[in-house]
């Protein structure tokens, strides 16, 4: 018998109701969100015609990462995914540490892409551009948002598979059409682009990449785990690829040079393509986009705050689980509260950023738990863990992959988040003897 096998314990009290498709359209959703609408014409800018090659790279990054969350995820089945990944391989601190980057992660991205949300609404709904009409509609929509999903994890988990099939229709209808009215002049390339330059824009494009950290990390929701994490993962982002790809070929393709230039580049090659209502249709698709990335993150997000309750780093109340519902209701409001504050108060790029350098650092985590929890065989027990290809190579290559993009990181930016780590380090060392006192009150007496 391996003496290092371990099983993780189960979390109580969660129905494991999430299956396949629900975890993928999850994964599409908060990963499809806001950042797709702008990005295009970022990529545009920086790379011109050659703008794909930096979707490849993100894609063959993430392809990597994947597959490291992927085998981690069939291992360990407990509630917040990449934080207990880490947990289990390395230890409470790292684990902490990397859950504190997901959960910062998770509250700074939703806030970034609630901006982007309720800016568009303002368009179509000038009521809500002024600085009132923005808060009210901004705390209704999370209001109601996270109603839902105290109401239940069946409840939001079908409301992701509709907001996906809802954001899914415009964005498919653009790329099915605009194929058609592309100018092949505007796709060619006048010089191949330097490595720096494909690398600078890959760093920007994984923001449209990330969400899969955070819709992994109801773990203890997902049924038959081993088998769903892992088609779940390829499932979305295959298609997510694609679409991603389809779509930069058509604005470059119709739009040409004004891409570069554009803010609203979707919609823009929309109003080509299809006429003013198309670009009316791709407005509404961003509102219904950001609408479903904030109800997938909703899902998913709390769920890290009733890790750190469970695991004795925060409050017991943020652990408690609705006696009716069985959800975190009290970890969901007040993650609720705080994201929709930060929306209200801040704007997206400074969000954006942080989430991007979080993100980061939690796929180093997991990919070196993927190494870490197969060196020592660990599995749920009666379950054969998904195995990486190439699994001493793999997440060598993923942990190389994201060092290359760490190097582009200025000061004040490591800074932010070396402030948090050193908080989230404080709270570790404040809460070692209450969670040391708990662990011996729970483990059986001799």
């Amino acid at each position: 018998m391996n003496m290092d096998r371990t099983s993780p314990p189960p979390d109580r009290g969660l129905i494991r109701f999430v299956g396949t498709l629900g975890l993928a359209a999850a994964i599409a959703n908060v990963t499809i969100g806001g950042g797709i609408f702008r990005l295009p014409s970022a990529a545009a800018e920086a790379l011109g015609p050659a703008a794909p090659l930096a979707y490849v790279v993100c894609a063959v990054v993430m392809g990597l990462i994947v597959l490291c969350i992927a085998e981690a995820g069939s291992r360990v089945a407990l509630t917040g995914g990449p934080y207990a990944y880490v947990e289990v391989a390395f230890g409470p601190f790292v684990g902490f540490l990397t859950g504190v980057m997901l959960w910062l992660l998770g509250t700074t991205a939703v806030a970034a892409v609630s901006t982007v949300f309720i800016d568009n609404l303002g368009v179509l709904w000038p009521a809500v551009a002024t600085p009132l009409g923005r808060a009210v509609a901004l705390a209704s929509s999370f209001a109601l948002i996270g109603a839902i999903n105290v109401v239940g994890v069946k409840h939001g988990a079908r409301l992701n598979v509709v907001t996906t099939v809802a954001k899914l229709l415009p964005l498919l209808l653009l790329v099915a059409v605009g194929l058609f009215a592309i100018d092949p002049a505007n796709l060619v390339m006048a010089e191949t682009p330097s490595t720096a330059a494909v690398t600078r824009a890959s760093i920007v494009l994984i923001f449209a990449f990330s969400g899969i950290e955070s819709a992994l990390v109801p773990g203890g929701e997902v049924r038959d785990p081993a088998r769903t994490v892992p088609r779940a993962i390829f499932l979305a982002m295959s298609g997510i690829t694609v679409l991603y790809l389809g779509l930069q070929f058509v604005a470059q393709g119709v739009l040409g040079p004004a891409l570069a230039d554009s803010t609203t580049p979707l919609a823009d090659a929309a109003g080509v393509v299809l006429g003013p209502w198309g670009r009316s249709l791709l407005l509404v698709g961003v509102v219904v986009s950001t609408f479903g990335y904030l109800s997938g993150m909703t899902l998913a997000a709390p769920r890290a705050l009733y890790a750190f309750s469970r695991d004795g780093f925060l409050p017991r109340a943020l652990g408690a689980v609705h006696p009716r519902f069985h959800t975190p209701w009290i970890a969901i409001i007040v993650q609720t509260t705080l994201t929709c504050v930060l929306g209200i108060t801040s704007g997206f790029g400074a969000l954006a950023v942080i989430a991007n350098v979080a993100a980061l650092l939690v796929y180093f985590g997991c990919a070196a738990a993927a190494w870490e929890l197969r060196r020592r065989d660990v599995r749920m027990e009666g379950a054969v863990p998904f195995r990486v290809p190439g699994a001493a190579l793999v997440p060598v290559l993923a942990g190389l992959a994201i060092i290359v993009l760490l190097t582009s990181i200025t000061w004040p930016e490591w800074l932010v988040l070396l402030e948090v780590a050193a908080v989230a380090a404080i709270i570790f060392a404040i809460t070692r003897q209450r969670r040391a006192t708990a662990a011996q009150k729970s483990s059986p007496r001799e």
